[in-house]
């Protein structure tokens, strides 16, 4: 809100001489030069959509190493495109044909989706062509555990059970080339990395007591849009429908992050017009109230479109990109921006008599200071090593220089006559003579009383919590689907992984297989259900020749011994000469395509891979699965998600410290400013800031991050209430524009508290309650009336 010196008296501004023009219409041409910049800008940003609806951008960086936020990034950009499907029956045969249904309906809707076969023969027989040269080396734990401690005896007998099944009879060749059944348990090991399985050419997964096809998809168009009408859900329930006619009873759940960009997408679409546009039309109203000329609206509005405009595109510039969140907050601006204009105007309507570019040279110090102590409090958020907050901050602070530039350089020149006097407006200024006033007695300390017990109260039930998923608004259903499918696959966590490094890709596999070893212990156990790593499809060279010489030397035993039971003259096939089976080879073939995503590849000097866990349920187990990478060279734990909201944590008590220390600061200047007054302008801040404490703790609202943030917000809004009010004592024109201003302010972080994103939703609120209490209170602390003359 505005600082002292905004409204010069009567006196002063009869005595200023005429401001120069040729300086203030130089100011406006270069003003216009730049906005017209943005205006071309604006053409392009929302032309190419450069809007991110990623909620990893909104988080900090690692504060481990930076290949861990590389890694993170590498394993959202795999899944970034994909969406699975999961349609499932009681009967396995409605559930093929509810998908074959749902397959002609999601093509007749045009949708930009494109289908990806996994469980074609094609794609099986390549990968069984791709690994054939190197089955001899290729063994699972358990396998090579059974080679190293059986007895030849033991290995002969399984070799003349495998040899007795029905069907291996005619196949002798083949049994010699794997008298153990080797190869087959290998793929098997591979297939089960995914519970979904090959069947009827459709890929099928069982789970709770339904038979599933799984149906995966990948985004080919763009993975939102702004307009605020989805396209990709509405899709896939069309397609549901026409399903649920050929098998009534089918459910689908669907997963991805395309649904949840999309989602959030139209959600922030709806906030930001619920959020904007009433905001806008709040303060417009209050203007025709208070000044009932068109000029006052016109160009209030015009400021505020252009600090949005300014402010969406200083943003892109720094950041290259504009986060939705950012255009949901930056939604709540329209409530500050506007008080430049509704200052001038206010001061406009009660002195008529001054000229338009005098009149604003006399406000223009406390506008600045105005603007310094609101745009100093925005950056303030931007304190915490958050990029989503800091985006927010320099979005507002852009949004504020630009609302005050277009006020100051443009509306002397455009304004041409004086706002009417209105019965609102007069009204609005009689008030305030009327406004009880701060008086020590017995009514109002029980008032006092009463007030201190119910803030206690709920302070006391407050609790704190820094929940990622604070960040996030996807809908409820939309995370329930996405976990249930998770379930369903045993699809791993990507907030929670090993992070692997070496200098060449061989030592990374052998720092997989050494994790690997202590990882078994685990699963053994029961605490995980299993892992996958790259090393699991790709074996180091040191491990494949080593299961190569285990291999031949057991194979070469069992054979002599079925020959000898048997009176056959088998031999063991030499080994195939030729290339080693390589990352590089692997990554090549699409037989990779299960595992690539594992594979992070180069970075800065050396190779990164991630090693995931299946199965992982319950926090409890983190501290060992973060001792199993203890004293691994080249080995990371990495809980993504326990990472952030531990730094959440702490920048929730630094931030507390840093508003105790603001506070104080604060009391300082006021100090230096009004001495044993100063009191008057700063508690009206501290209560606000109490009361909207207390209020998230009668409503059970958690107490985070972004509430302490909303408060320092509040601190650099509130107190300018009570300086202006001692500032001008008893000037109703004062409290006209801390009315106007204050109402509009209310209402843009009202409407904020609105926010499906819970952390917005807490912001809103806290500023919602803080800024009414101060806006009520100020006035009631201003200095006693002078006692009427005898």
């Amino acid at each position: 809100m505005s600082d002292p010196g905004l409204l010069a008296s009567a006196e002063e501004l009869t005595h200023l001489p005429a401001a120069p023009a040729q300086p203030w219409r130089l100011a406006a041409l270069l003003w216009l030069a730049f906005v017209l910049v943005v205006v071309v800008h604006q053409f392009q940003f929302w032309r190419a959509g450069r809007v991110d609806t990623d909620v990893l951008a909104l988080l900090p960086a690692s504060e481990q190493a930076p290949e861990v936020g590389r890694a993170s990034k590498l394993l959202a950009s795999g899944v970034s495109r994909q969406v699975v499907v999961l349609l499932g029956a009681p009967d396995w045969t409605d559930a093929k044909r509810a998908a074959e249904q749902w397959r002609l309906a999601l093509a007749h809707s045009n949708a930009p989706m494109q289908a990806q076969d996994h469980a074609s023969g094609q794609a099986i027989d390549a990968v069984l062509q791709f690994y054939a040269p190197w089955r001899d080396r290729l063994l699972t734990p358990a396998q090579r555990q059974q080679l190293q401690q059986g007895t030849s005896t033991q290995q002969v007998q399984r070799a003349l059970a495998l040899l007795h099944q029905p069907g291996a009879g005619g196949r002798l060749a083949d049994f010699a080339s794997d008298p153990l059944g080797l190869w087959p348990d290998w793929l098997q090991a591979r297939a089960a990395q995914s519970r979904a399985r090959p069947r009827d050419g459709e890929l099928w997964v069982r789970g709770e007591n339904m038979d599933w096809v799984v149906l995966g998809y990948e985004i080919t168009g763009a993975p939102f849009a702004m307009n605020g009408n989805a396209v990709y859900q509405p899709a896939l329930d069309s397609a549901l429908r026409a399903a649920q006619v050929a098998a009534p009873g089918v459910r689908m759940l669907a997963a991805g992050l395309p649904l949840h960009a999309e989602a959030a997408a139209v959600q922030a679409s709806g906030e930001i017009n619920t959020i904007g546009w009433g905001s806008l039309a709040a303060v417009l109203l209050l203007a025709w109230l208070a000044f009932r000329r068109w000029t006052p609206i016109l160009l209030t509005g015009l400021s505020l479109a252009v600090g949005v405009a300014a402010a969406i595109s200083v943003t892109a510039w720094v950041y290259g990109n504009v986060h939705l969140l950012t255009l949901v907050f930056g939604a709540s601006l329209v409530g500050v921006a506007e008080d430049y204009g509704i200052h001038y105007f206010a001061s406009r309507q009660g002195r008529p008599w001054a000229r338009p570019r005098s009149l604003m040279r006399s406000l223009l110090p406390g506008l600045l200071l105005a603007l310094a102590t609101s745009v100093l409090a925005y950056l303030a958020l931007g304190l915490a090593p958050f990029p989503g907050l800091r985006q927010m901050a320099v979005f507002s602070a852009a949004g504020l220089v630009a609302a005050f530039l277009t006020a100051v350089c443009w509306f002397p020149l455009l304004d041409r006559h004086a706002p009417r006097d209105s019965r609102f407006a007069a009204t609005i200024r009689a008030s305030l003579a009327r406004w009880p006033r701060w008086r020590a007695n017995r009514r109002t300390w029980i008032a006092l009383g009463i007030a201190a017990l119910l803030s206690a109260v709920g302070v006391a039930r407050l609790h704190a919590s820094d929940d990622l998923r604070h960040w996030q608004g996807s809908p409820v259903a939309l995370q329930q689907a996405q976990v249930a499918a998770g379930r369903l696959l045993g699809s791993p966590s990507v907030a929670q992984f090993f992070l692997v490094r070496g200098v060449n890709p061989q030592e990374v596999l052998e720092r997989e297989e050494a994790l690997k070893e202590r990882l078994a212990a685990l699963v053994a156990r029961g605490a995980i259900s299993g892992y996958a790593a790259v090393s699991d499809w790709v074996p180091s060279l040191r491990r494949q020749q080593a299961d190569a010489r285990l291999t031949a030397r057991v194979e070469t035993e069992v054979l002599a011994g079925v020959n000898a039971a048997l009176g056959e003259r088998l031999v063991r096939p030499a080994a195939a000469d030729g290339a080693a089976l390589t990352p590089e080879l692997w990554l090549a073939h699409p037989a990779s395509a299960a595992a690539r995503a594992l594979w992070l590849g180069p970075s800065e000097g050396q190779y990164l891979t991630v090693v995931m866990l299946h199965g992982l349920h319950g926090a409890e187990l983190l501290p060992q699965l973060e001792g199993a990478a203890a004293g691994l060279e080249g080995v990371r734990w990495v809980d993504r998600a326990g990472e952030v909201s531990s730094l959440l944590g702490r920048y929730r008590w630094a931030m507390s410290a840093l508003l105790v220390a603001g506070h104080l600061l604060v009391l300082a200047a006021l100090w230096a400013r009004f001495r044993r007054a100063a009191w008057r302008a700063w508690l009206p801040t501290v209560v606000a800031s109490v009361a909207a404490v207390a209020v998230q703790g009668w409503l059970g609202e958690p107490f985070q991050l972004s509430n302490i943030l909303a408060l320092l917000l509040l601190l650099g809004i509130g107190v300018d209430y009570g300086i202006f009010l001692l500032e001008h004592d008893g000037d109703g024109a004062a409290w006209l524009a801390v009315v106007l201003g204050a109402a509009s302010t209310w209402l843009s972080f009202g409407l904020l508290a609105l926010s499906s994103t819970p952390a917005l939703h807490a912001f809103g609120l806290t500023l919602m309650v803080g800024v009414a209490v101060v806006w009520l209170g100020s006035p009631c602390l201003r200095r006693p009336a002078p006692e009427p003359a005898a």
